[in-house]
């Protein structure tokens, strides 16, 4: 196996609702929801730096197309890590997403690996942390 991740996919209980904070609230820039006219197809996605891209999918259709039954999702299963090049690029990522609807679940400050971060949820759950840590550059 090749050492590469193209998609990261959030299962989501609102698609609409998803949308409307990734695209309106934080920024991101998508064509909204496509593939309805597939039976489970709606889904959302967001080009990222570096060829990522995100994906929303509802979780009943991603727990159906995997064949996996659907289970209660916990916050401490993944986090999802923003680079920035500062500690004010962080407080200002911290507030939009706040703005935006997320709770924040621990504000920016300085982490013991010497670098400063804060975590917030989406509306479904999802752990962002938004760090900038002075060893890394965050790809232009």
């Amino acid at each position: 196996m090749e050492p590469r991740i193209k998609v990261l996919t959030l299962g989501v209980d609102d698609l609409g609702t998803s949308l409307a904070f990734y695209r309106d609230g934080l920024g991101l820039v998508t064509e909204g929801i496509i593939g309805t006219e597939f039976e489970d197809g709606a889904v959302v996605f967001f080009e990222m730096d570096g060829g990522m891209i995100l994906a929303l999918y509802p979780r009943a259709s991603l727990a159906k197309d995997a064949r996996v039954d659907r289970a209660p999702a916990s916050p401490t299963d993944l986090s999802i890590g923003h680079t920035v090049s500062s500690r004010d690029e962080v407080d200002a990522v911290m507030a939009q997403a706040e703005a935006a609807g997320a709770r924040i679940t621990d504000p920016a400050r300085d982490r013991f690996w010497g670098g400063y971060s804060g975590y917030f949820q989406d509306p479904d759950g999802h752990l962002w942390e938004v760090a900038w840590n002075p060893a890394w550059e965050p790809e232009a």
